[in-house]
């Protein structure tokens, strides 16, 4: 059988990087494993909304985010850390600074952190002449976070184990109202709230299609962060509003560009929102 070339990262005109968000278009938790994590099963589809990433070679060997959040101290930057983990797995030496414009919000479940940490793994591994595999560059990504080896490999996907195992999907690719509720979720609380499904009966990606698409962190979300509860019955009452991942983003598919645009005029002024298109290749990769 023959495969398919294997995709190439490029950056955009003016230098930049992109860095796309996600959508988990449906999620559900089968259990709890061993180590503590959950079993789970998901899809994953790209939008065309993206944090972008500079990188400026250094002589010195430094590894620098140059704009990184004062919260977050550089040992847990997964940019950082990304580039400190390729240079490690491929003995490289040299040095990099990194600009991040940070266009996807934190907490909302649209995977901005981990998508910055594939695009920069896809990145330096070009610009330091790495030459490492996807595959490689995917065990990398996953020591960083579940979701990371998804937008390394670039192709929306069919997510099962912690989201790490993968198989590509050809979906459908509607126009995206996204909502971002102003909080922050910790996936960990989520996922550690006593009261979340953890025995949802496993599903196939044909059960998904016919319309099997809920999300299982919904109802623990939706209890515990009252912001999240406004925009989802904001949303709820005017088209079919989802879930990503743990939130606190939400959204909705409409088969228009101008369908998307027109509900967007209607939000709300205290709920930040956007409309995007569905992707099954990441932005990284156009």
């Amino acid at each position: 059988m023959l495969q398919a070339p294997p995709l190439i990262p490029r950056p955009v005109a003016d230098g930049a990087w992109l860095a796309p968000a996600k959508l988990n278009l449906m999620l559900r938790v089968l259990g709890r494993r061993a180590d503590g994590y959950h079993q789970l099963q998901t899809v994953f589809q790209f939008i065309d909304r993206c944090d972008r990433l500079f990188f400026d070679p250094r002589s010195d060997g430094r590894i620098e985010r140059i704009d990184g959040p004062a919260e977050i101290p550089p040992e847990q930057d997964l940019v950082v850390r990304a580039a400190q983990a390729l240079a490690e797995a491929s003995g490289c030496r040299s040095g990099i600074s990194i600009r991040v414009d940070k266009r996807l919000p934190m907490g909302g479940g649209l995977g901005g952190g981990s998508s910055d940490a594939a695009t920069t793994l896809q990145a330096l591994n070009q610009l330091w002449g790495t030459g490492l595999s996807v595959e490689r560059l995917a065990e990398i990504g996953l020591r960083l976070g579940a979701d990371v080896p998804v937008f390394v490999r670039g192709t929306a996907a069919w997510g099962e184990g912690v989201g790490e195992t993968l198989v590509p999907v050809a979906l459908p690719r509607p126009w995206y109202l996204v909502l971002s509720p102003p909080c922050h979720v910790a996936t960990g609380a989520v996922f550690g709230d006593p009261g979340l499904t953890r025995d949802s009966a496993p599903i196939t990606l044909a059960d998904f299609l016919r319309g099997n698409a809920a999300n299982d962190c919904l109802a623990t979300v939706l209890g515990h962060y009252p912001e999240v509860r406004q925009a989802f019955d904001w949303l709820a009452d005017r088209a079919d509003a989802k879930l990503t991942g743990t939130g606190a983003c939400l959204f909705a598919a409409l088969p228009t560009q101008a369908e998307a645009e027109q509900l967007l005029a209607e939000v709300p002024s205290t709920i930040p929102a956007f409309v995007a298109r569905g992707q099954n290749r990441s932005p990284l990769f156009a």
